[in-house]
């Protein structure tokens, strides 16, 4: 036996309604995701991390930060995200992705990357730890 429900709902409801699926509608399209269409196939990505020194963990820090805006601005640089560990401060993470790996060296180039480089013996654990990576995009 089905048993009808009777559903009276309004146009203040009806119309935020609508509203909620314009706004998905134009969420599909322009929201999250979107930016991946300017990762082109085969783009030369690196995830780099460093370790501070014990102790020298806020002054490898503030020494790395000033990164984020610099090459962020630098036109070949297509992503770039500085992450630190949550669990272990002093830890940190970088995901950089360049058009290709002539990119990628002329950032390496940039007179701030060498003087963030020529900093390290005093604040870092080791060196920097690269991994130089190929995106995938799935299509060809």
């Amino acid at each position: 036996m089905i048993k009808r429900i009777g559903l009276r709902v309004g146009l203040p409801a009806l119309t935020g309604l609508a509203c909620i699926a314009g706004a998905t509608s134009v969420m599909a399209q322009d929201g999250p995701g979107k930016g991946y269409s300017q990762v082109p196939q085969g783009a030369f990505s690196v995830v780099a991390e460093v370790r501070a020194k014990p102790g020298k963990e806020a002054e490898l820090r503030a020494a790395t930060l000033p990164l984020v805006a610099l090459v962020r601005g630098d036109p070949k640089n297509l992503v770039y995200f500085l992450q630190e560990d949550r669990d272990s401060p002093g830890h940190f993470v970088f995901y950089e992705i360049f058009g290709n790996q002539a990119d990628f060296e002329a950032h390496n180039a940039m007179p701030y990357v060498k003087d963030w480089f020529a900093k390290l013996p005093a604040l870092a654990d080791g060196g920097v730890k690269v991994m130089k990576m190929e995106i995938l995009t799935g299509t060809k």
